[in-house]
């Protein structure tokens, strides 16, 4: 244990790497506050029904994976997880299509060039995904919860959900830059581990209602 003290005394004895690990530090205190933030229009004290929901199967991991803004109504609701799936698509285009093969020869230029296409297929999915929450908000939410309505409001909400997602898109590539690790891979991390407990507590009373209403029977 002293020996691990001792360790991370000296690496915050090196300037650089200090100033990385407090840069990465306040990215993600960012990105961890901005999972709180409810999108403009919607009224907090109304989310109860769609946090039971987002606790639950697929949901409950779609609001792991988001840091638990998937269930806050937050503007990072849609989290990372469109630019990975645009990620995975892109590198399989890289293998079936003589263009994307090309700019993954081309070196630095080539992998600039992906990164681009990317980011538009990102944008493309967050197209779709957007509206598709915020008809699932509208099926779990009261219609009070909702301050305005009607199409503008959802057009204006998939918009404020897209600079959302792009948002933490910049802060992971401030930190893979300017910090320490892969950006998205920490966002990704410390979404999971801020949910981890809520998710392990919620699995322990379902365990205990099933004991006990089996004891009952």
């Amino acid at each position: 244990m002293k020996k691990f003290i001792e360790t991370i005394k000296n690496i915050f004895k090196i300037e650089e790497l200090r100033k990385r690990i407090v840069y990465t530090l306040l990215l993600l205190l960012v990105y961890r506050l901005g999972s709180f933030v409810v999108m403009p229009g919607i009224d907090p004290t109304q989310l109860g029904n769609l946090q039971s929901q987002a606790s639950e199967g697929l949901l409950g991991l779609l609001n792991m994976f988001s840091g638990g803004a998937f269930g806050n109504a937050s503007i990072f609701a849609l989290g990372v997880m469109p630019y990975i799936s645009a990620s995975i698509v892109i590198q399989l285009l890289g293998i079936m299509i003589p263009y994307f093969q090309r700019l993954q020869r081309e070196g630095e230029s080539g992998r600039r060039k992906m990164n681009q296409w990317t980011r538009y297929l990102t944008i493309v999915i967050l197209a779709l995904q957007g509206p598709a929450y915020m008809a699932n908000l509208h099926v779990q939410l009261p219609e009070a919860a909702f301050l305005f309505n009607g199409f503008t409001f959802n057009v204006f909400a998939t918009i404020v959900l897209v600079g959302g997602t792009m948002f933490i898109m910049w802060l992971g590539e401030r930190i893979t830059d300017r910090g320490l690790g892969n950006g998205i891979s920490l966002i990704i991390m410390v979404g999971i581990i801020a949910r981890l407990p809520f998710a392990l507590f919620a699995e322990g009373g379902a365990r205990v209602t099933q004991s006990a209403g089996g004891g009952i029977l």
